[in-house]
């Protein structure tokens, strides 16, 4: 078992945070590394980086969204989702066209090559994600996700 950042102190007595013991930060180091490992798939392939990959995977999924509600389904900035949207848009893997609901908006999908770029993509991703899946028992698997859902939940309070 592994010593907790709470339980260790300086020789004054004061609490030292141990940077590689404290959880968020384990938890976005972990992201990264995973994110930058990913990202040479697509991005020998394609050209492309780790928010223009976000942008074309939420547009595969949901066909048709306004940048605002990409950035909301990615926890992306909005200056990080309108630079990966004109990356996009200027190699010809995304369109835009009017929205039906705000005059002031514009809905983004994937262009035709876009599309491609997609389903070329999907099956290399879900192979990239059994493989990391694959290092867990069926058991830890299930207790990765309820582990994902309270600490979710306990950062939301």
């Amino acid at each position: 078992m592994t010593k907790s950042n709470r339980d260790t102190h300086g020789k004054s007595g004061t609490p030292v945070l141990k940077l590689n013991r404290f959880l968020p930060y384990r938890l976005n180091n972990l992201a990264e590394a995973v994110s930058r490992s990913f990202s040479k798939i697509y991005a020998d392939e394609f050209g492309i980086g780790i928010p223009e990959w976000r942008v074309v995977a939420t547009l595969g999924e949901h066909a048709a969204m306004t940048a605002r509600d990409i950035g909301q389904a990615t926890s992306m900035h909005k200056t990080k989702v309108s630079r990966a949207v004109a990356a996009l848009e200027k190699k010809g893997f995304l369109e835009r066209g009017p929205s039906l609901h705000d005059q002031r908006e514009q809905l983004l999908k994937l262009s035709t090559e876009g599309r491609a770029m997609y389903e070329a993509l999907i099956p290399k991703a879900l192979a990239y994600s059994n493989g990391l899946e694959s290092a867990l028992t069926e058991e830890q698997r299930a207790v990765l996700d309820q582990i994902f859902e309270r600490l979710h939940a306990a950062a939301e309070e």
